[in-house]
């Protein structure tokens, strides 16, 4: 199932399946979102939750029992339910099941919206704790834009503007993708800017703290971009396929990090996840907007 928002300045697309927006299109035709290509990335903007990268062993501790749960989680696999839709906006829904479970023995309520405000694509992601039992959670975002968005610009013409001076720290991860440290300065043009290159990618993802809340896709030869705005998420995964000329960046907004190296990581202690009691609410708004 897709469902399909509009006003006079965007159409987007937005699955069923994860809730994974399919398309952000401007009034001319322009395509934004990164559109799947089994050569580089069959997916396109998935919700990580409820963990964000990657576990040591695919596995970790809770209620002193292990369970085994796969890179970024299982919700951007689930099939969501309508909740409400207008159209400019859509609310969708998933509840634990069987296989949620299996893997998280935790009940829940997510709540996962969209709503247009001109060219501005809001989004909501509530989580409820449904259970008996506290509960800890990873989320973030990962959506994918075209690099270059205008004919005539390569990849390198683009680069990510943070709208300030600002002095961001690279978290330390090793080789396999997993938390190692140190953390380190990230050294940015004029203490704003991140050129793009396809090589920053070699090692996979960098992911950024110290960051405004706020960063911005760009090209000082063009004119089309996207900002993407993240108030209550301390992390900034920024990533391409490594080792490609992929013709796409990611811009990844998250509350939580992956696992440790060598580290089986206990849910009940990791200090970056998200708790809640019994009866609590969790609520992320961000937004992604093009220009």
């Amino acid at each position: 199932m897709t469902y399909t928002l509009k006003n006079d300045r965007i159409t987007v697309q937005v699955a069923g399946t994860g809730g994974e927006l399919r398309s952000i299109r401007t009034a001319d035709g322009t395509e934004y979102l990164w559109q799947p290509d089994p050569a580089f990335w069959v997916r396109q903007a998935p919700h990580l939750f409820p963990f964000v990268g990657r576990l040591m062993e695919g596995r970790y501790l809770l209620d002193g029992e292990s369970y085994e749960l796969g890179c970024h989680g299982f919700f951007r696999d689930q099939e969501l339910t309508l909740l409400e839709q207008t159209g400019e906006s859509v609310l969708l829904g998933l509840t634990e099941n069987q296989g949620t479970l299996a893997v998280y023995p935790r009940p829940f309520r997510v709540r996962l919206g969209y709503r247009l405000a001109e060219s501005r694509v809001e989004i909501l992601f509530q989580v409820e704790n449904t259970g008996e039992k506290p509960m800890a959670f990873g989320y973030g975002g990962h959506p994918g834009f075209f690099v270059p968005l205008e004919e005539g610009l390569a990849f390198e013409d683009y680069c990510l503007d943070f709208g300030e001076s600002c002095q961001p720290l690279q978290v330390g991860m090793s080789d396999a993708c997993f938390i190692q440290g140190p953390d380190t300065p990230y050294p940015l043009t004029e203490n704003r800017y991140l050129p793009l290159t396809h090589d920053l990618f070699d090692r996979d993802a960098i992911i950024l703290k110290n960051t405004p809340s706020v960063v911005t896709l760009r090209s000082r030869k063009g004119r089309r971009g996207v900002t993407v705005s993240y108030p209550g998420m301390p992390y900034l995964g920024i990533w391409h396929k490594p080792k490609a000329a992929a013709p796409y960046v990611c811009l990844e907004p998250w509350v939580s990090l992956p696992g440790r190296q060598d580290v089986i990581e206990d849910f009940g202690e990791k200090p970056d996840l998200v708790r809640l009691a019994p009866g609590e609410v969790y609520e992320n708004r961000w937004s992604i907007q093009v220009f």
